[in-house]
């Protein structure tokens, strides 16, 4: 992941990948059929489980204000306990998501679930829905991208009730 992060995944190259985790490129193969498959796999399981967090974290609030905001904490803090794995996730999903069955849970569809119900029990104002999870996922990833290139400080947890605030000020303000 460290590679793909640094390097890119174009980039990054199955000697490379071999060298780093001390196997020959023929061992990789008997894992891997190559560089593809495993950038699959580490995206896949890692971001349906962040799903699964994400859903989990906004199951044990009472209501829609309190689950985005442990939503954005449990980014803000999943970015925190491991930049590596977050970046890879932000940094890879555009050659990934596709692959994703439509059933899959995503961040991405369970942050809308919470949107569509806020707003179909009038704690959201009346919205487009992807709109307003567009809104979330843009307030809150982008410090990412901004702490990956040097232009914020690392600490996303020192960020994350302004981006609590931003995110639902976002999606209420119609």
């Amino acid at each position: 992941m460290t590679l793909f992060v640094e390097k890119g995944v174009g980039e990054t190259t199955v000697r490379d990948i071999a060298q780093a985790v001390g196997l020959s490129e023929g061992a990789l193969y008997r894992h891997f059929t190559g560089k593809e498959q495993l950038v699959w796999q580490l995206f896949e399981r890692n971001y349906t489980e962040f799903a699964g967090r994400l859903g989990t974290l906004a199951g044990a609030e009472s209501n829609t204000r309190e689950k985005v905001a442990a939503m954005i904490r449990g980014f803000c803090q999943a970015h925190d306990d491991n930049p590596t794995l977050f970046r890879f996730l932000v940094f890879t999903q555009h050659g990934q998501l596709e692959r994703l069955s439509d059933s899959t849970p995503t961040p991405v569809s369970v942050m809308r679930a919470v949107i569509e119900h806020g707003i179909g029990i009038g704690d959201i104002p009346p919205q487009d829905a992807d709109l307003a999870t567009a809104l979330v996922f843009g307030v809150v990833l982008e410090p990412v991208q901004f702490i990956a290139y040097g232009r914020l400080p690392s600490d996303m947890n020192a960020l994350c009730e302004r981006l609590i605030a931003a995110a639902w000020a976002a999606m209420t303000t119609v």
